[in-house]
């Protein structure tokens, strides 16, 4: 989930029972999310908690959700993971945090940047992922102006052709 430029708040979906669990940190919701297909998340792990507890968190448009993709690595240690929202809602932009506080932006980056550091030895850019979490169309303030998907353009362009 969103606030206006970044997560602030992860959370779960149980399988048993389909209620939002807020987990407390992000690593622990890296943990769940690399793990998500061969061991799914419900209520029971998350500590003094079950099905038959209210949801921590209610899915409505009170805030913008994103489904993060299941199964995506963990960030490597000492690094953090972030994303940025851009303004139009249109995507998160994905991006990693090195101990020293480098942003870095593509593999290329981080690439140059572990040649460059010897204590990152043993993580390849490869342990890095650049995907972008889904942002839920119907989650996203009716206040924001968003610019036309690339295929609402395509459609425009081919219906203008065939006038």
């Amino acid at each position: 989930m969103l606030s206006t430029s970044s997560i602030d708040i992860h959370a779960a979906q149980c399988k048993n029972c389909t209620k939002w669990r807020v987990i407390d940190t992000q690593k622990a919701f890296e943990e769940i999310r690399c793990k998500a297909f061969e061991e799914a998340f419900h209520c029971s792990l998350k500590a003094n908690c079950s099905c038959d507890d209210p949801a921590d968190i209610e899915y409505d448009s009170s805030r913008t959700w994103v489904i993060d993709k299941p199964n995506l690595p963990k960030t490597p240690q000492g690094f953090r993971r972030s994303l940025v929202l851009r303004k139009e809602y249109s995507k998160l932009d994905p991006y990693y945090i090195s101990h020293t506080g480098k942003r870095l932006k593509t593999r290329n980056e981080i690439a140059a940047y572990l040649k460059g550091h010897q204590e990152c030895k043993g993580i390849a850019p490869t342990d890095f992922d650049f995907s972008s979490p889904k942002i839920m169309q119907d989650t996203i303030p009716e206040n924001v102006e968003q610019k036309d998907s690339v295929s609402a353009n395509k459609k425009s362009k081919i219906a203008k052709d065939d006038i």
